[in-house]
């Protein structure tokens, strides 16, 4: 019913065809296990750091099962808190000293106290557990200070396609740009607008494309988001369900061609 609300026709289980309607398959009847500690942001690391190494991390600063364990005193000035087990659940803390601190606990016990998997029914964030994750706060002084995130689509280890996520922090729309792996701009949208000037191809893409490629082995379909600082790639988290399979793509027949490029695992003979 969620997805007839969202993307306005019938959800075909029988014979998903589109990347849409196989991500609620997925939701269905892929339950590898692993899948709830690569959503988990802070399990995650140590994946990450044993795939890559830890200098794809960004360094964290805390751990807390709370936010009433949050230390303040010790965190530095600017730092990024985050809850560990769902979306949107994030401060960022630019001045620590003007910091509404009852506002961002606030925000983090309403993101504490919420299981994520009953929003969307995500299964893998069903049990994990929740926790509040401190870490560094990262800023690319190279460039024009904003932290552009590189979202690459992947296929059984195969980067297809990626969109550059700009502006999200600034008084303005998020802003949605997508790339095939040349780096040529493709006429898509997708939650979001595109640019006025679509964002240049960062130095490290190269590299980006093989850093996706290595992460997303063995997976049907993941997203890795990936930063670039200062001229260092660093890991930003892996997606199993982009917008949770219920946003529509313009134009349709984009929803068609990521659909072809997920191949569904032979679960679907158990069903």
């Amino acid at each position: 019913m969620r997805y007839l609300r969202k993307m306005r026709k019938w959800l075909d289980f029988d014979n998903p065809r589109t990347f849409n309607e196989k991500l609620q398959w997925l939701k269905a009847y892929d339950h590898n296990p692993m899948y709830t500690d690569i959503v988990d942001k802070y399990a995650v690391k140590a994946i990450i750091a044993d795939k890559l190494g830890p200098e794809y991390l960004i360094p964290t600063l805390a751990i807390y099962d709370s936010p009433s364990d949050i230390e303040w005193d010790n965190l530095p000035d600017r730092f990024v808190l985050k809850c560990t087990h769902d979306s949107g659940g994030v401060v960022v803390c630019q001045d620590k000293a003007s910091l509404d601190k009852e506002a961002a606990l606030r925000k983090l016990w309403k993101h504490y106290r919420r299981n994520y998997y009953y929003n969307k029914r995500e299964w893998p964030y069903k049990n994990i557990k929740p926790r509040i994750l401190a870490e560094q706060y990262m800023e690319d002084r190279q460039g024009d200070g904003e932290l552009k995130d590189y979202k690459f689509f992947c296929f059984d280890g195969e980067p297809k396609l990626l969109f550059v996520a700009s502006d999200r922090h600034r008084k303005t729309e998020t802003k949605f740009d997508f790339f095939d792996m040349d780096y040529n701009h493709l006429p898509i949208r997708n939650g979001h607008p595109n640019s006025d000037v679509p964002p240049a191809k960062p130095a490290t893409f190269e590299q980006m494309k093989e850093i996706a490629a290595k992460l997303s082995e063995g997976f049907p379909h993941v997203r890795v988001d990936l930063y670039e600082i200062e001229g260092r790639i660093y890991f930003g988290e892996l997606t199993l369900y982009h917008y949770s399979g219920t946003t529509p793509f313009e134009p349709a027949s984009w929803d068609e061609k990521l659909g072809d490029w997920l191949k569904l695992p032979q679960l679907q003979q158990q069903h």
